[in-house]
């Protein structure tokens, strides 16, 4: 009996358990009862537990059903207890389940709603795979460029996060202040409370209505995205001056490695290589690019100093600044510094002034490129810009495009832009970005119908809008913008669209803070938070990353394409060679230029090896010729007028000391200077035999007439000169019979040489003779008849009279006249005049040259001062003087040529072809013909795959 007794308060104590545990569906199961009350109900199956009837809104809203229960351990009941005095332990244990069950039922309603809320983020969260290619490859590769593993070092341990967790001594305590509330109510009022708070809330959020929802979960998406924004933003950073303290370790030479060249420095000088190549064999340059295009004043070159992250292109205010096409290497360095392609110096882009200087020196480059009558110019401007952290590319900045010519442009402005911008784009793998001036109306814009016919799929077009601030504030309608973002207003398609804003407007901003007024604007946009704009589509940062991947992206493609272009090229250039030039070197432009520079170089050597004999032989008849006019009608003839030797004498020392004074030294210079020039001249133009390469002529006579024109005779050589030869011509004493035959030698030959020019002056007078007639059958002119006739009298008078003087008296003229006019001649008085001079002329030497035979004898009397002697032979003297004078001025300007102008003029073709080997216009002028161009193109193709070789082999080990 006592043990029915012990079982059935056992099973009183379980349908307490039950009671208390209100809320829980279903039936306890067997497991969780007491093993007394366990046993009895497997032996006893009519004894049923009851489950009291629950309130339905209760069952409905309570989050704590299909919960298990947990195990109770019941206290000991002893024997004779009353029943009601042993169930307070039961009912404190039901009290603590109440507490512990709401506690994890929140937990399991707030984790369920939060995973609900977190899905509808994730289904309103745009698809963002389609702009995958946008993203660079640092990001997805960005574990191989941050050390994760010291980020975690860096993160605080598990004290110090213990330090920051919650203290649960206040929670218990709070629970503690609660324990009143659930424990004077019963479990059903707690459950409607609860249950009144959930009704509650969920009609406050009933009211929410949906538009609020989505302008929260956009703010809060957009808030997401410019946080991880920054936190790749400082990512970057770090990075960049990680690599740059590695770069600068490497480049102190710390570790001792030879830096390779890095790809986008090679690719660079395969396109400078490729902009110098011009040859006929339809091989274009199709290798990528980006060419920057836009109206002007745009904002082409403010997106370009954001991406080079400096200010380094001139700037006007409305005024066109970008006059030929610039194209501009970023590449990765441990200095931010600018270069040219053909300078070694470096501008530092840190320093103020290096970029003011680099400024005016691109706009100096600008106008000499620019040609006279002319706006812009097509030849390109290579600059190397190099910095941590900048995107590697090759970006080519071209002239604004124009809409009207203002006055001070060339009228064919307009149609010169179009075609070099035309000229680039048409590249089929270049990459064109098309700015646009967000302030302006869309319609305005020329550039996009350029673009949109040179791509019209837009495959290989990235769109930029400009100045995005201004139109925010400008536009009355902002989804305008968005539409232009979207290329709805405009026929062009694009392979992406961005937005950007390039500082306020004042050029002394820096890019720092024209990069922080960019993020602060576009933090607070409208076009941001109404989605108008995505966060990818913003900034100067995301479209330089954007830009470099499409640009990485498109040469990967095709480099390998042009590359064997190039090598079918070069076998067509060396067939063709092979073919017409068998036997010869490939020799460029450059080569053959130093190979006539040499030879040339020896030709002035072997001018300095004349013999001082040929010199002096070249320079005596030279200036002979030069003064033998002057002697003989200017000092001989009149002397020759004389009655007498005193009267001879006189007039000759007067007239040779004018002489001297005045213009012998100065024409001895000239002579001087002209013989240096002839045999020059003689030694660069003769022939070499076979050796002898007409290619070089043009060379070197540009090189002959360069060198004369700025060599100048040394001025104090005249002075000297006119000491000299004042002292030779006052000496009259000849020391033996060869000095005397000599002068007779000298003069008979001056005279005859005058003598035979008188006779062809008197025939070309008075017409052919008989012979000539008879023979040739010619005839005489009427003038020439006349002429004739008045000889023939002439030289009847002459004949009568043969010491006549020179000059014809006014009677004789008259007589000689009347004579003519009695034959039948009418002659004019001028006429006579001019027929006498040249018939007494040819008397006076005939009777000279006699007198000269006469004094071959008469050395004998010379030396006795013609004493007692009829004959005297003072012009014999006179033609001595001058012809020791002119041995002794060739003498002097022999020993002035040999020391002094030969070396000065070597100086001068040295100086010359230095001049013409820095000169590429002028080897191009004066080095031509097939054999040159088809020598300089196989060598530039040669280069040019070489380079692209390399290129892509360094390519692939990147890979």
């Amino acid at each position: 009996m006592w043990r029915l007794h012990r079982a059935a308060v056992a099973c009183e104590v379980c349908q307490s358990l039950v009671k208390c545990s209100s809320g829980i569906k279903g039936s306890l199961p067997l497991q969780k009862l007491h093993l007394v009350s366990r046993s009895i109900y497997s032996h006893h199956p009519t004894l049923k537990l009851q489950r009291p009837q629950f309130r339905t809104s209760f069952q409905q809203f309570s989050s704590l059903t299909n919960l298990p229960l947990r195990k109770l351990k019941l206290s000991p009941i002893k024997y004779g207890y009353q029943p009601r005095r042993n169930f307070w332990p039961a009912r404190l244990a039901a009290r603590l389940l109440k507490l512990r069950y709401l506690v994890l039922g929140s937990a399991v309603g707030g984790g369920y709603t939060a995973k609900k809320t977190f899905d509808q983020w994730k289904d309103m969260i745009p698809d963002l795979s389609d702009y995958k290619w946008i993203v660079p490859d640092i990001v997805w590769e960005i574990d191989e460029y941050v050390d994760f593993e010291k980020i975690r070092k860096a993160l605080p341990n598990s004290e110090d996060l213990a330090k920051l967790a919650p203290d649960f001594d206040k929670i218990v305590e709070s629970l503690s202040l609660l324990k009143d509330f659930f424990t004077t109510g019963s479990s059903g009022e707690t459950a409607f409370r609860a249950t009144d708070r959930g009704s509650e809330s969920d009609k406050h959020y009933r009211k929410v209505s949906d538009k609020e929802k989505i302008d929260q979960l956009q703010e809060e998406l957009l808030h997401t995205q410019l946080k991880y924004q920054r936190i790749l933003e400082r990512l970057e950073k770090e990075n960049k001056e990680l690599r740059k303290l590695v770069l600068q370790k490497d480049d102190k030479g710390i570790h001792h490695r030879k830096l390779k060249k890095s790809l986008i420095d090679m690719y660079s000088e395969v396109l400078d290589v490729l902009s110098d190549y011009d040859a006929s064999y339809n091989t274009q340059d199709h290798l990528p690019r980006v060419v920057v295009v836009g109206d002007q004043s745009a904002g082409k070159t403010s997106v370009l100093e954001m991406i080079a992250q400096a200010r380094i292109f001139p700037r006007g205010s409305g005024e066109m600044m970008t006059r030929s096409p610039v194209k501009v290497t970023l590449s990765e360095g441990p200095h931010h510094v600018a270069l040219f392609k053909d300078s070694s110096r470096e501008f530092d882009l840190t320093k103020e002034e290096d970029l003011a200087a680099l400024r005016h020196e691109i706009e100096l480059r600008m106008r000499k490129n620019v040609k006279e009558g002319c706006t812009v110019s097509p030849e390109t401007i290579s600059l190397n810009v190099k910095g941590p952290g900048l995107q590697r590319m090759v970006l080519v900045d071209l002239p604004g495009v124009i809409n009207t010519v203002t006055s001070g442009m060339a009228p064919d402005t307009k149609e010169t832009i179009f075609s070099i911008s035309k000229a680039y784009m048409q590249n089929p793998n270049a990459i064109i970005l098309c700015i646009q001036d967000g302030s302006v109306d869309a319609e305005r814009s020329i550039v996009t119908d350029l673009v949109s016919q040179m791509d019209p799929h837009g495959k290989r077009t990235i769109f930029v809008l400009t100045k995005v601030d201004l139109a925010e504030k400008n536009v009355a309608s902002p989804s305008r913008i968005q539409q232009i973002i979207e290329g709805k207003l405009f026929p062009m398609k694009a392979l992406g669209y961005f937005a950007v804003v390039t500082g306020k407007g004042n050029s002394s901003e820096s890019i720092e803070a024209i990069r922080e007024y960019e993020e602060e604007f576009f933090e607070n946009s409208k076009l941001l938070k109404t989605s108008m704009l995505k966060a990818h589509q913003v900034t100067t940062r995301n479209l330089s990353l954007a830009v470099s991947d499409c640009f990485w992206k498109m040469v990967r493609e095709s480099v390998e394409q042009q590359a064997d272009s190039f090598k079918a090229t070069r076998f067509n250039l060396e067939t063709e060679w092979k073919n017409n030039y068998p036997r010869l070197r490939e020799l460029d432009r450059n080569e053959l230029f130093e190979k006539a520079k040499n030879e040339i170089l020896d030709e002035v050597i072997s001018l300095s090896q004349v013999t001082p004999k040929h010199w002096e032989e070249i320079l005596q008849q030279s200036l002979w010729e030069r003064v033998s006019t002057h002697v003989i009608e200017n000092i001989y003839l009149p002397a020759a007028q004389t009655m007498n030797s005193g009267t001879f004498n006189t007039t000759v020392d007067i007239k040779l000391k004018q002489w001297t004074d005045k213009q012998l030294p100065n024409k001895a210079v000239e002579v001087a200077w002209e013989t240096l020039q002839e045999e020059f001249s003689r030694f660069m133009t003769e022939p070499k035999g076979k050796e002898h390469d007409d290619i070089f002529d043009k060379l070197k006579e540009a090189v002959k007439e360069e060198s004369i024109k700025r060599h100048k005779w040394n001025d104090f050589a005249e002075d000297s000169l006119r000491v000299i030869q004042h002292n030779a011509l006052e000496d009259r004493s000849i020391s033996d019979k060869q000095q005397w035959d000599a002068a007779i030698y000298f003069m008979e030959e001056a005279l005859q040489a005058r003598l035979k020019d008188t006779e062809n002056a008197i025939e070309n007078m008075v017409g052919p003779d008989w012979k000539k007639r008879w023979l040739y059958w010619k005839n005489r002119t009427q003038e020439q008849c006349v002429h004739n006739e008045t000889k023939n009298e002439l030289e009847k008078m002459l004949k009568c009279n043969e010491e006549h003087p020179a000059y014809l008296a006014s009677d004789e003229i008259t007589t000689v006249r009347k004579n003519l006019e009695s034959r039948g001649v009418e002659v004019d008085p001028s006429l006579i005049k001019d027929t006498w001079h040249q018939v007494y002329r040819r008397h006076f030497l005939k009777t000279a040259l006699n007198h000269c035979n006469l004094c071959r004898r008469g050395f004998y009397y010379y030396q006795r001062h013609f004493v007692d002697s009829e004959l005297e032979c003072n012009d014999v003297v006179l033609f001595w003087r001058i012809q020791r004078m002119l041995a002794i001025t060739a003498n002097t300007l022999r020993q002035q040529l040999t020391n002094t102008e030969v070396r000065r003029l070597e100086k001068n073709v040295k100086e010359v072809l230095e001049d013409f080997a820095e000169d590429s216009e002028k080897k191009v002028k004066l080095l031509t013909g097939k054999r040159v161009q088809l020598a300089e193109d196989l060598k530039k193709v040669r280069e040019i795959q070489e380079k692209l070789d390399a290129f892509i082999e360094a390519l692939h080990q990147e890979k």
